[in-house]
């Protein structure tokens, strides 16, 4: 019995200890939507107007490479979509954000690690407008506009290890998308906000594991 106990805390030591390790691969996808809030602000001419509550959905996929224990450092691909009405204006938004990541877990010797990251990159989006009621008057842009600009982010959140290699996410973050352009020699910056809530998976691919297969 007590070799069998010993046996069964050697495991669960193993496995608390098996990921996120030098030279270790990961490979996630996290999704948001319903709980993300952003906001956006407008400046022009020194005079700035708030822009709408926005409710989005967005889709993370990334990838990311040990470069020491616990310290991840990779790429993140972001695909946010947000529809919203203002005074009886309509917009629909699609943004698209490369990120070079660096993400940091925790060991607690236990299934859950604390993670939390940073990225900063490029970002670009396109804006449908259905009408106008704002400074920035979007019949100057035939209803649509593109946009690009930089763009960062911070997270922050918890990894359980359901599996081995397989984890579930649970976290939350804050990015910002900002581009500075000029219509009819009028300089206009817009900042956009984005603070949600995101769950999603995370795939562990162990090197050593890999090495023994050849």
């Amino acid at each position: 019995m007590k070799k069998l106990l010993l046996v069964g805390a050697i495991a669960l030591c193993g496995l608390s200890n098996a990921q996120m390790t030098k030279g270790d691969w990961v490979i996630s996808g996290n999704t948001g939507m319903g709980f993300n809030a952003a906001s956006s602000t407008a400046k022009a001419n020194g005079e700035s107007e708030d822009g709408p509550k926005i409710s989005k959905f967005s889709i993370t996929p990334s990838v990311g490479y040990f470069v020491m224990d616990g310290l991840a450092v990779g790429i993140d691909l972001g695909l946010d979509s947000e529809t919203s009405k203002y005074d009886g204006d309509k917009r629909t938004s699609t943004i698209f954000s490369v990120m070079p990541t660096a993400t940091y877990y925790f060991n607690t010797d236990s299934k859950f690690f604390p993670f939390v990251g940073v990225g900063v990159g490029y970002a670009t989006s396109k804006t449908k407008y259905s009408s106008s009621g704002s400074i920035l008057d979007p019949s100057l842009f035939d209803g649509n506009l593109k946009e690009d600009g930089l763009a960062w982010k911070a997270k922050a959140g918890v990894t359980y290890m359901a599996t081995q290699s397989l984890g579930i996410n649970l976290g939350v973050g804050f990015d910002q998308f900002y581009t500075k352009n000029t219509y009819f020699d009028t300089e206009v910056k817009t900042t956009r906000n984005n603070f949600g809530v995101n769950v999603g998976f995370s795939y562990f691919i162990k090197a050593k594991a890999q090495k023994s297969d050849k």
